[in-house]
């Protein structure tokens, strides 16, 4: 539900997404400015438009058209990043990485980043054992990052 442009309130049942997100710190937004839709419905990583914003879970997300913020703003657990954009591989070894939105893979339909091609190739290689690891360790990694 969009209060007014480039606001989100969230449910009560997205409370489990909202966890740490990978922002950059001189421009507070989520996957570097990036359109976390578009890597679903254009199979590929696009910029985000500055008109096409909103905030969610302490980040700035941006959007290529109102269609995919509008996605975004009804279902923040399909399209937000596993793991907060931390590197999958990275968090299955219990280290917070953050991803590079250009390597990404999106699997079983969750989108996942990386901080490398070859990060991204290893995750491609065996992804059900990475997430399981990851998802083993993900609450230690929690714990070691800044809020």
């Amino acid at each position: 539900m969009l209060a007014m442009p480039g606001w989100f309130a969230p449910r009560p049942s997205d409370a489990a997404t909202t966890e740490r997100v990978v922002v950059d710190r001189h421009t507070g937004l989520a996957l570097y400015g990036f359109d976390p839709v578009a890597y679903f419905t254009e199979v590929t990583a696009m910029a985000g438009r500055p008109e096409f914003e909103l905030s969610f879970a302490g980040a700035v997300w941006r959007f290529r058209n109102e269609g995919n913020r509008a996605a975004f703003a009804d279902r923040p657990d399909v399209y937000m990043p596993r793991f907060g954009g931390y590197d999958a591989l990275a968090v299955a070894r219990g280290v917070a990485v953050p991803g590079n939105p250009r390597y990404w893979l999106v699997t079983d339909q969750r989108l996942y980043l990386f901080e490398s091609p070859a990060a991204r190739a290893a995750f491609a290689a065996d992804p059900q054992t990475v997430l399981a690891a990851a998802q083993a360790r993900w609450p230690q990694v929690l714990e070691t990052l800044v809020p």
